[in-house]
């Protein structure tokens, strides 16, 4: 299996997580507000999307936009370009990578990784946690609209 990965956005990417089980994974692809149309067009060409339906949040603080979409975990070959997997908190719509987890955690207890360390979820709410250059990002986001899949 070839993960394909350009890395235009430079957010880093968890290299360890393609190993587990990819049934509770959700992709992330990120992209500017004139490539939605078309990178959404290729998500629907290269998977087979699980509930019919591809998230566009809109990074408020930046100019990024991201496609979030399950896909069935069977016919995954690769990644598009610029996508990242990440796992999501649904009660604050926090969506985070492990490496940030970790960063921010560390952040928060004073450098030292303890990951029973308990993270006050509200204060991320609508939001994406990332690392990039292994420092911590957080992109607030919000809703910019939900393509359905027919």
């Amino acid at each position: 299996m070839t993960y394909l990965v350009r890395k235009d956005f430079n957010y880093d990417f968890d290299e360890g997580i393609l190993s587990g089980d990819m049934s509770n994974k959700l992709f992330c692809t990120f992209c500017t507000e004139d490539q939605i149309d078309s990178v959404i067009e290729q998500i629907k060409y290269n998977y087979d999307i699980l509930y019919n339906k591809i998230f566009v949040l809109e990074c408020s603080n930046q100019d990024e936009f991201l496609c979030t979409y399950n896909v069935d975990p069977h016919n995954v070959n690769g990644f598009l370009d610029d996508t990242i997997l990440v796992h999501r908190k649904k009660q604050t719509n926090t969506l985070y990578t492990i490496n940030a987890l970790n960063e921010l955690i560390k952040e928060l207890n004073g450098g030292v990784l303890d990951k029973r360390f308990s993270i006050e979820w509200d204060n991320y709410r609508n939001s994406i946690l990332l690392t990039k250059e292994q420092e911590l990002q957080i992109l607030e986001t919000k809703l910019y609209r939900i393509e359905e899949i027919r």
